[in-house]
């Protein structure tokens, strides 16, 4: 069965409209554990309770809240969570399109993947091949899920996706951690031979050619006790704490020679 869109909006520049739906573009198969009572191996629940009262409180009993102060807090419904979203439900108003190489992935959030709905197809071919010829993405916002998103249009491969953004102030500068500085730079052959290392290892990203290894030694893991045998994992290679960095280039350069 093939997958279902999650949402169907219409994306606007100009007067032109590209009906579209939204696709999940990534299945995350990360390990998910449960907790269990080690004595019986029973299921642990988890309830909600009033700390002032000790009672267990009901899921309709329940609303949302954001605190303005400590152990102060404003109530808010689903209907005012739905009319701060703003009015554009199924419209994507595109705001600018600008150069697709200037974006930053530390500013992309989730990717959906875009399809066209019936009677879109030419408009959005227009705007991929558009996006493709000028090298450019759409920039504009989306309301999904009761919240306003900014987000990101390009072309990928064969079709468009769409990325939701993270705003300039959730990025953190990194001018504010103490990344450490060099006491002195290195030397220009030292640049020289790190660019040489750099060629030697060089290739094309083929996203299929790496594997989720920790995953693989988990299940491994897990299925070693479920027969009731001891997994045993391989030692680390741990780095050398200091090393002269010359010598290791020249060293790395020799391997990746061979």
């Amino acid at each position: 069965m093939p997958p279902r869109s999650v949402f169907n909006a219409t994306i606007s520049f100009g007067l032109v409209n590209v009906p579209i739906k939204l696709f999940t573009a990534t299945d995350s198969h990360t390990i998910s554990f449960r907790e269990i009572h080690e004595s019986d191996g029973a299921r642990l629940e988890h309830r909600r309770i009033d700390p002032e009262t000790g009672d267990q409180v009901d899921y309709k009993d329940i609303v949302k809240g954001f605190e303005l102060a400590e152990g102060e807090f404003v109530e808010i419904s689903k209907d005012e969570i739905k009319a701060a979203a703003g009015e554009r439900t199924k419209s994507i108003p595109i705001e600018e399109f600008v150069p697709a190489a200037d974006m930053d992935p530390v500013y992309f959030a989730k990717t959906y993947y875009l399809g066209a709905r019936d009677g879109g197809e030419d408009a959005y071919k227009a705007l991929k091949q558009g996006l493709e010829q000028t090298g450019r993405a759409a920039i504009g916002r989306m309301t999904f899920h009761d919240r306003e998103y900014l987000i990101a249009v390009r072309a990928l491969e064969d079709v468009l996706a769409l990325h939701t953004l993270r705003f300039a102030d959730e990025v953190v500068n990194p001018q504010e951690y103490e990344v450490g500085e060099a006491k002195k730079g290195p030397t220009e052959r030292e640049v020289d031979m790190a660019g040489s290392l750099v060629d030697s290892l060089a290739a094309p990203f083929e996203p299929d050619t790496y594997e989720d290894d920790y995953r693989e030694r988990v299940v491994e893991m897990l299925e070693a006790k479920a027969k009731g045998k001891q997994y045993v994992s391989a030692e680390p290679d741990e780095p050398a704490e200091e090393s002269d960095l010359l010598a290791a280039l020249e060293a790395s350069l020799k391997g990746s020679k061979k």
